[in-house]
């Protein structure tokens, strides 16, 4: 059974800003099929917000119909999860809340972040 994980849109904006890296090779797991994420509906939006930040994609050397192709691998790959219930576990940043209400409802193994600073506690 594949490993279902929670990506954050961290992994996926480091992923297409370097050429290489940790944050690459997880998204290439999970397009090469050895990894499952799931998705809801809060962090689809937080992905195509950060994917719409033209300041953001400025640094990007793909172009954004590359971007679109890559983000859209990515979600036929990509199991969705409806969160019925919120279980706000009151992270530092309130705005990552979603990523562990995500991981409960969708059974993931593991979240997949840079950011450990607020889901160390």
């Amino acid at each position: 059974m594949l490993p279902r994980i929670v990506l954050d849109t961290n992994v996926f904006i480091a992923a297409i800003l370097s050429p290489a890296g940790e944050n690459r090779d997880v998204v290439r797991a999970c397009l090469l099929g050895k990894a499952r994420p799931i998705m809801g509906a809060a962090l689809f939006h937080e992905y195509e917000d950060l994917l719409g930040r033209s300041e953001l994609m400025a640094k990007c050397s793909l172009s954004a119909a590359e971007r679109q192709s890559l983000f859209e691998a990515l979600l036929s790959v990509t199991d969705w999860v409806k969160v019925y219930f919120l279980w706000r576990p009151n992270l530092p940043d309130e705005a990552d809340n979603h990523l562990i209400e995500l991981a409960l409802a969708g059974s993931a193994d593991t979240i997949v972040t840079n950011n450990l600073k607020d889901f160390t506690p």
